[in-house]
Order: C-alpha cells, then structure tokens, then sequence
C-alpha cells in the first residue's frame, strides 16, 4: 500500500497554482480557505480534507490523481503547464496549436 507524500502533494499544488498565474491569497479566496492553510498544505504541514482537494483540483483545473500520485507528476505537470499558457491566447492561435499538437500525436512513432 501507498502512502501520501504530503510534502509531494504540496509542491505539486504550488506548481499547479503557480502554471494558473494565482497567488496563495487568490487560490485561498476561490477555495473558501485562508492563505495560511494554502501556505501550509504547499508545505507539506497541514493533510487538506478530501473536500478541499476537490475544491483544489477543480480551481486549478488539475485531476485528483494528479495531486495524489507521483507516478503521473511529470506527464500530467506538462499537461498543466501546457494548458496554462494557451489559456488566455486567441482562439484561431490555440486551435492551430492543437492541430498541430494532434498530428505530431498521431506519428510520434516515425519521429
């Protein structure tokens, strides 16, 4: 059985919070929490509820198995930080992304 790196859990909700360009003050208010929880769960020294991991995970557009699971930290971190940065481009700029993106997926094994 697995146990939760709490410390682990923390860096990936500060690496989250940070790709979404919010402050622990401004994760805290979308999470009805106190920036001194936020700071205590980024630092391992406080274990969140399962409701506010939930609540973490949907503010941060991240899944729970992410935050929960090492195994999937550096995959679903690029994901993150992926959609991060083509959030606030324009539309017509995201979807040739994504266009792009879909066909280097579809022969990633000739590259």
């Amino acid at each position: 059985m697995k146990t939760i790196d709490y410390q682990a859990l923390g860096s990936r909700i500060r690496c989250a919070r940070k790709n979404n360009h919010l402050t622990q003050e401004q994760l805290a208010e979308a999470c009805s929490l106190s920036d001194a929880h936020i700071g205590h769960i980024e630092r391992g020294t406080r274990i969140p509820s399962l409701e506010t991991l939930v609540r973490l995970s949907e503010v941060l557009c991240v899944s729970l198995d992410w935050l929960l699971l090492d195994s999937h930290s550096s995959v679903e971190g690029s994901l993150v930080s992926i959609s991060s940065a083509i959030r606030d481009k324009e539309p017509e700029k995201v979807k040739r992304f994504i266009s792009t993106v879909k066909m280097m997926a579809d022969n990633i094994d000739n590259m």
